[in-house]
């Protein structure tokens, strides 16, 4: 999109703009679009940095209730632990003209696809089961879905290692020593991480309380060691300004608050997203293509 060889953007459910690394560069990439499309249960930053054509298409939450042709729905979700289980609204809904995701996604479907296919997409919604039937058929692990997914507590994925099956020729768990990168850092560089609290799931923030480190009511901070303060010529509770100058950009986060931490000198913590303006584009991870938000080298300014 940021060369403008993608020209379409829809998002769904999510904060593009706020969970992708180098935000400016990603906003700008959304402004080349010649249109952008955001399926939302809210509203979010990302709606107000938008293409030459802006669609906000509203849609149910999972605590609405979703009652379609064949009755009241339920989607289905995978925990961290790799545990699916269903998830069921029971709030009135907005409005009758709030459609759910399935439903605007089936709709644009049909519309766009019509007759070049055989699937029928709007039969899909009816029932939220036959979409479960096509996921059973094309994933494994799946087996006998709608069932199991009823069941209490839902079912587990497929995991070798939980089983203690491991399916490589060893039969057996393998593991690699991978040799650290030593980073050079300048005497007024600090090697910058990104982490979440307590109170966020992924960029969705709940609360700006972080009881893992004592942070409370504030999310703008950068946690420092007290030996980096003092020779930063810094004092705790101090206002500074966060800059990187990977490839030769300059990107900057501003006013972010000084907090003691235990943390190793000329390392620092920041929250994500809030310094995702820092995570260069093209800094990523040799195989993963991961954005390195761990390991970033940014500079202090003190704001007087």
């Amino acid at each position: 999109m940021q060369a403008s060889s993608g020209k379409v953007f829809i998002g769904m459910g999510g904060n593009f703009l706020s969970a992708t690394p180098d935000t400016e560069f990603t906003a700008q990439a959304l402004r080349n679009c010649t249109l952008t499309v955001q399926v939302s249960t809210k509203l979010n930053r990302s709606h107000l940095i938008h293409g030459k054509t802006a669609i906000i298409l509203p849609a149910l939450g999972r605590t609405d209730e979703d009652r379609q042709a064949g009755g009241a729905q339920f989607v289905t979700t995978e925990n961290s632990m790799g545990v699916v289980q269903m998830s069921k609204g029971n709030l009135t809904p907005p409005a009758s003209t709030v459609w759910s995701e399935p439903k605007i996604i089936a709709e644009i479907a049909q519309r766009t696809l019509g007759k070049r296919t055989q699937l029928d997409w709007l039969s899909l919604t009816h029932h939220y089961d036959s979409i479960r039937n096509l996921i059973e058929k094309t994933i494994a692990g799946f087996e006998d879905y709608n069932e199991r997914v009823r069941q209490d507590g839902g079912f587990y994925l497929p995991n070798g290692p939980r089983k203690g099956i491991f399916t490589n020729t060893e039969q057996k768990a393998l593991f690699k020593i991978c040799p650290l990168e030593t980073i050079q850092l300048a005497t007024d560089e600090y090697l910058m991480m990104t982490i979440r609290t307590h109170d966020q799931f992924n960029t969705t923030v709940y609360g700006l309380d972080d009881r893992y480190r004592g942070i409370f009511n504030e999310r703008r901070v950068i946690l420092m060691n007290q030996e980096d303060i003092a020779s930063a010529g810094l004092q705790q509770y101090d206002l500074v300004d966060l800059h990187n100058y990977h490839g030769g950009v300059h990107r900057l986060a501003e006013k972010f608050i000084v907090v003691t931490y235990n943390i190793p000198r000329q390392n620092v913590a920041t929250y994500f997203p809030e310094a995702n303006v820092l995570v260069p584009i093209d800094s990523v991870a040799d195989v993963s293509n991961t954005p390195t938000s761990k390991s970033v080298i940014i500079k202090l300014t003190k704001i007087i």
